[in-house]
């Protein structure tokens, strides 16, 4: 798999990524170690984590899984902080206190001394941003964190974030995007090219709209069919969306490969996108995922899924036109 430098740093990563969400829930240990396996030995090597994930049971199954599985040098291990709450004065939110907290947990859980990028889950109004950049300073500089990131920010927050001034340099946001959810176009990414920060897609296949399983109806064994992810994968199921899922399986079928690999392709080539974050229900489905590596869409089809998936941009995005 192709590696590619994550931002304007050092750390270079598989361009793709493989996400644990479900880990420790929908996905046993049994299944995460045969996804793990097939991941790493397709190349990939950007693994992709956090604390609020099944309460902390997606950690604890990853970290089982190194050393003897698959050897801790092998994976670059990425988790994030400030989504968990639990009791106390240390309970959550991006604080110095919350977040130090929350670091030695997963390092705990992951049973680890380091995790290699430390991502900041969500904004938190209710601390400076100082004080929030002062803990990424200190994780840094202890050797617990070796690079940091942020998610699910604002164009503004990420612009205001990495231009603070810190020793400890955001190299990475994490944010959905895909053919359906193109919102970050209007302000996010252009931030992220200015501040060289490279971009992790999350739900790269809208909520699994994209693989074309939802055109006719709700297969039994999806997320779209479960109580906890009905209304999760239903924000995609637009009339919008539905054009844009032909356009994408009349690719896949030009081209002979799957709707799931030219989705995944288009965001990935994208502008400033270092790495989809894929999950998948199953080892077989990951396969699916993993085959996007040997696509490159043809102009002439990337400028059609431009189109039919094209979002409004206005003032000030364009500018005032003067």
């Amino acid at each position: 798999m192709e590696k590619r430098q994550l931002g304007r740093s050092g750390l270079r990563v598989s361009r793709m990524a493989l996400g644990t969400m479900t880990w420790g829930d929908d996905t046993d240990a049994e299944e995460a170690a045969s996804q793990l396996v097939a991941f790493v030995d397709a190349g990939g090597t950007l693994v992709d984590t956090a604390d609020i994930y099944t309460e902390g049971e997606g950690e604890r199954v990853l970290g089982s899984l190194l050393g003897d599985l698959v050897p801790r040098d092998d994976i670059v291990l990425a988790t994030k902080a400030v989504a968990r709450r639990t009791d106390g004065p240390f309970g959550g939110g991006a604080s110095r206190g919350a977040l130090l907290s929350a670091l030695d947990g997963s390092l705990r859980r992951l049973g680890v001394d380091h995790v290699d990028l430390w991502q900041l889950h969500a904004w938190d109004n209710t601390v400076p941003l100082h004080e929030t950049l002062a803990a990424l300073d200190f994780a840094v500089s202890s050797g617990k964190v070796r690079y940091t990131g942020v998610s699910n920010y604002s164009g503004w927050q990420l612009a205001t974030a990495a231009a603070s001034p810190t020793t400890a340099q955001l190299i990475s946001v994490q944010m959905e995007y895909s053919l359906v959810e193109r919102g970050v176009e209007r302000e996010l990414v252009p931030a992220a090219l200015h501040h060289g920060v490279g971009i992790l897609p999350w739900a790269p296949l809208g909520r699994g709209v994209l693989t074309g399983k939802y055109r006719t109806s709700t297969p039994a064994d999806s997320r779209g069919a479960s109580a906890a992810y009905a209304g999760y994968v239903e924000q995609h199921r637009t009339d919008r969306a539905s054009r844009i899922v032909q356009a994408v399986v009349t690719a896949a079928d030009g081209l002979g490969t799957s709707p799931l690999a030219v989705a995944l392709a288009w965001v990935r080539d994208q502008p400033g996108v270092v790495a989809p974050v894929v999950g998948a229900r199953d080892t077989g489905q990951l396969t699916g995922s993993l085959a996007a590596e040997d696509i490159t869409l043809p102009r002439a089809i990337k400028s059609a899924l431009d189109d039919v998936s094209a979002i409004d941009f206005g003032y000030p995005e364009r500018g005032t036109g003067r």
